[in-house]
Order: structure tokens, then C-alpha cells, then sequence
């Protein structure tokens, strides 16, 4: 049984419905990131950036896991398999997989501004005035940008210990979680799933130019 890091980013989700981070033009849905996506942006209007929050959620709930989610959930009956995603959404888990970290948060959770430890099951629209047992407003269990990203560290120590990495889905621009594959053994072997690959097929690196849902499971066949 080997030890198996999977790295995924949007381009999994994409499949599903889910849509990508940002447009050709730099903006999330018609806004600007940072209006969306900071703590700044938060605190000058949080109606706008709750109910961006809100539509997202409210997509989520609307969607289902696609072949690539499946196949990586399947892998578990094989190996250990830990799921890195920078996703916000619960699709790796609807799919069956129970071992994911979330980098960048996730969606159907909120947090108190007061007490960030405090994280509530969250399926409904949050609404200014929906408050934490200290009377605190709730928001978004999301990293936004300028915010640590807690579970950083976790991943980097999961990297390190796997036999083989499966990137999908992701450029691995963002940092840091574009710092992760740095961690990997010499000998780990890697897989980048990814329909334009920004890393080349050598001795240690597969490259499947495809997207996720015929990637993955070609990955998955090769590890059983």
C-alpha cells in the first residue's frame, strides 16, 4: 500500500459545474477579487462579499462529483491516499474520499470574526446580523488573501511522506500551495493531470494532457 498525495485545484471541479477561480479578465463573477476575497473587502462591504458567498454556496449545493472525484475517492481501497485541494467546494468528499485538506477553507462551513477556532456547519445564505455564541458576527470559512493558510504545514508533511504525487487541475501558480511539490521525495514519482500541463513528462514526471475526468482515472489504472 503506498502513501499517495493528490494536489487539486479547480480544473477538477470545473467538470462538475463548478466555475474557476477567476476569467480571462481578472475578475471573479463580475468583481474585482479583492472586494470578494480579503479581509479589507470584508470590513468596507460586507453585504456584497456575503452575498457573493451566498450564490457560490448556493451553486455548490446544486452540483454533483464528477469521474475524476470518483476515481480518486476509488484509489482508497488500494493505497493511503490524502487529498491536498485548494477547492473550497465538498465535492472529494461526496464523491467518498475521507482524508481531504482544504487549503483555501470551505464553503459550507463559516467561522466567528470574533473566535476563528469557532467553525459551523454552514448550508443556508449567512446574512449580516447571523451571529456566533459570543455575538459576533459569522463569515466565510475562506482563506482570503493576506490571510495564513493553516493548513500549510500539514500538507507539506503529507508531501513528504508520499510514494507518489498526483497534481490536477491546477497550474500550481498560487502559492503556497504551488510551494507543496518541492516536498516530495526524490523518488516519489509524479503525476500532472492538467489539459495544458506547465510542467514537462521526464524520468519522474507523467504528464496526461487531458482534462480530470479522463486523466485521473488513467492515473488511477496505472497505481492499482
Amino acid at each position: 500500500m503506498m502513501k499517495i498525495a493528490v494536489l487539486t485545484g479547480a480544473g477538477v471541479s470545473a467538470e462538475s459545474g463548478i466555475k474557476t477561480f477567476r476569467d480571462s479578465d481578472g475578475l471573479w463573477e463580475g468583481h474585482d477579487v479583492m472586494e470578494v476575497a480579503s479581509p479589507e473587502g470584508f470590513e468596507r462591504n460586507p453585504e456584497v462579499v456575503l452575498d457573493f458567498y451566498n450564490q457560490r454556496r448556493r451553486q455548490l449545493l446544486t452540483v454533483q462529483p464528477n469521474a475524476a472525484h470518483r476515481a480518486l475517492a476509488a484509489l482508497e481501497k488500494m493505497h493511503e491516499v490524502t487529498i491536498i485541494t485548494q477547492n473550497v467546494d465538498d465535492l472529494h468528499e461526496r464523491a467518498g474520499s475521507t482524508n481531504v485538506i482544504h487549503l483555501h477553507g470551505e464553503l459550507l462551513k463559516v467561522r466567528s470574526t470574533f473566535d476563528e477556532d469557532l467553525i459551523l456547519d454552514w448550508k443556508e445564505d449567512l446574512n449580516l446580523g447571523d451571529f456566533c455564541e459570543n455575538n459576533h458576527q459569522l463569515r466565510p470559512h475562506i482563506v482570503w488573501f493576506g490571510e495564513m493558510v493553516p493548513m500549510i504545514e500539514v500538507a507539506a508533511d503529507v508531501v513528504a511522506r508520499a510514494d507518489a504525487v498526483i497534481i490536477v487541475g491546477t497550474s500550481m501558480q498560487v502559492y503556497p500551495a504551488a510551494g507543496l511539490v518541492q516536498y516530495a521525495k526524490p523518488d516519489a514519482h509524479i503525476y500532472f493531470v492538467d489539459p495544458k500541463p506547465s510542467i514537462s513528462e521526464s524520468k519522474r514526471i507523467t504528464v496526461f494532457a487531458e482534462k480530470a475526468s479522463i486523466g485521473v482515472p488513467k492515473v488511477v489504472e496505472l497505481l492499482k
